[in-house]
């Protein structure tokens, strides 16, 4: 039984070192290590010019499509609000406003989404993945014929993603690693038509005015948007059965 224990005892001490964290594994790639030497030094100064500590670190991402912006929104674990650090520009678009519904509509999709993937191989340098389709995009979306495969990444090349070229999404990969490794499980990310003042929201509903599918999401985007710009924190979303949003 001693024998037993005192193995069973190593065993998982070397399965605890070996694990790693989640940067540790990032940076067996090529890539990450790269964008860690180029980049590392940068972030630090970046973060810490708001007063923000790498190890509490948690972000959220604002896109805008018609604008072609990504803002990068930053704070502290224990903190009530974020903070604008950065905004990137998008280098290129596809489709029309509205959100995504089918496979090969050139659509940049419209919602709440979250980073569900780390990339490092990515065909277009580095890439974050999006999880389309999401809970209201399947219901919403054509069965059986949704697509996917959506991220933000480098290059300049889209047909519903949304690249910011090499030198951008090597910095914000590594944000989003250190912001995973500090211990954020989801990274929020909300794509918006554009930039949803009162006067930008009025002009776009008047031009979709008869587009009941695109209204309905907008409506909840704006009730989003308007939040998270009064209070600078995320409201809660919640998925409802036909598909919509509850934002709260």
């Amino acid at each position: 039984m001693k024998t037993v224990t005192i193995t069973l005892f190593f065993g998982l001490a070397l399965f605890a070192f070996s694990s790693g964290s989640f940067k540790d594994e990032q940076k067996r790639y090529p890539r990450v290590r790269s964008a860690y030497v180029e980049k590392e030094l940068s972030i630090k100064v970046l973060l810490e010019s708001h007063s923000i500590d790498p190890q509490q670190l948690q972000i959220y991402l604002r896109a805008f499509k018609e604008d072609k912006k990504i803002e990068l929104w930053a704070k502290n674990m224990e903190d009530d609000h974020y903070q604008l650090i950065k905004e990137y520009d998008v280098c290129r678009t596809s489709g029309i406003p509205g959100p995504k519904r089918e496979q090969g509509d050139l659509q940049i999709p419209e919602g709440f989404y979250h980073i569900d993937r780390f990339n490092p191989s990515s065909n277009f340098h580095l890439s974050l993945g999006i999880n389309y389709p999401n809970q209201s995009d399947r219901i919403l979306g054509t069965q059986g014929n949704l697509g996917g495969d959506i991220f933000i990444h480098g290059a300049c090349v889209t047909i519903g993603c949304l690249p910011i070229t090499d030198d951008y999404i090597k910095e914000l990969y590594i944000i989003a690693i250190e912001a995973k490794d500090s211990g954020q499980q989801k990274i929020p990310v909300t794509i918006f038509p554009l930039y949803m003042t009162d006067d930008s929201y009025s002009e776009l509903k008047a031009e979709y005015q008869s587009d009941r599918d695109k209204l309905a999401l907008w409506d909840e985007l704006k009730t989003a948007f308007d939040h998270f710009n009064k209070h600078k924190d995320l409201p809660q979303i919640k998925f409802l059965d036909n598909g919509r949003h509850e934002v709260l």
